[in-house]
């Protein structure tokens, strides 16, 4: 999909016909759909409403979510402090370890800062990408371009070299600015570390979109760099079991993201 979406020159559709197919888009053309049974066979009707109600209702509850997660998505565990020992002797007895942090969008300028500034998700790596490094001493990449949903401005990238530098007083090794989406993070930054010498790689994402990074750069590697999986984002965002099945933002958000990283692994994305 992704590969036929490129070579028509729509790839940058694609965050658009992404927006499209998850909720609340297609429940609220399921209501469309039952208001117009309603005048001619109400039954039918009646059930499309009472169907799309329950799914605009579950589709932003984090209980609902972390259940899609289960049952769709791969889930890394987190890295337990034996592993991240482990791999700090690695990365002090050689120099062909690096982490890497994937970009998840950035605000072409933030008012507050009168600069541009990462996204959340974006942030969230980069803090626990730095954490890594500072722990285990190993070398620190940021893997971002200018997403196909964002126009114009400073590159992830850059954006990260100057947070990681200036706040997390960790600087980059590295940063990839050019890649536009997950395969492409992979690809570009499997070449650029490779031609440093680099043979294993901590790569570092949200727990939802691991099992997409992993599938890209395991494709992209081919077998030539050892890949650690340091999924992060893990601890559930609502925590009172009455909130977790009551719609809130952070539920709905993550249903969008496990549906999307569904999307995207069933369609080569």
């Amino acid at each position: 999909m992704n590969n036929a979406l490129a070579d028509l020159g729509l790839a940058s559709w694609k965050p658009l016909l992404t927006a499209l197919a998850l909720p609340p888009v297609p429940l609220l053309a399921l209501l469309l759909v039952a208001a117009a049974l309603l005048w001619v066979r109400r039954a039918s009707g009646w059930l499309l409403f009472a169907l799309a109600t329950a799914g605009l209702w579950l589709t932003a509850c984090a209980g609902f979510g972390e259940a899609l997660e289960a049952a769709l998505l791969d889930r890394q565990s987190a890295l337990q402090e034996a592993q991240v020992q482990v791999f700090q002797q690695s990365a002090r007895a050689r120099r062909d370890v690096a982490i890497v942090v994937l970009g998840a969008g950035r605000e072409a300028r933030a008012p507050e800062y009168a600069a541009a500034n990462l996204a959340r998700e974006s942030l969230e790596r980069l803090r626990y990408g730095a954490w890594l490094a500072r722990r285990t001493g190993a070398p620190l990449a940021f893997s971002g371009g200018v997403g196909w949903a964002q126009r114009g401005g400073p590159s992830e990238a850059e954006v990260a070299l100057r947070i990681a530098r200036e706040e997390l007083g960790r600087p980059l090794s590295w940063a990839e600015g050019e890649s536009r989406d997950t395969r492409e993070n992979a690809a570009r930054t499997i070449a650029l570390l490779r031609e440093a010498g680099i043979a294993e790689l901590v790569v570092v994402t949200h727990g939802w979109h691991m099992p997409r990074a992993l599938r890209a750069f395991r494709a992209a590697a081919g077998g030539r760099v050892r890949l650690v999986p340091a999924p992060m984002g893990l601890a559930p965002r609502v925590e009172n079991p009455v909130l977790r099945w009551l719609p809130t933002s952070e539920g709905h958000a993550q249903v969008r993201h496990v549906l999307r990283e569904t999307l995207g692994l069933l369609f080569g994305q």
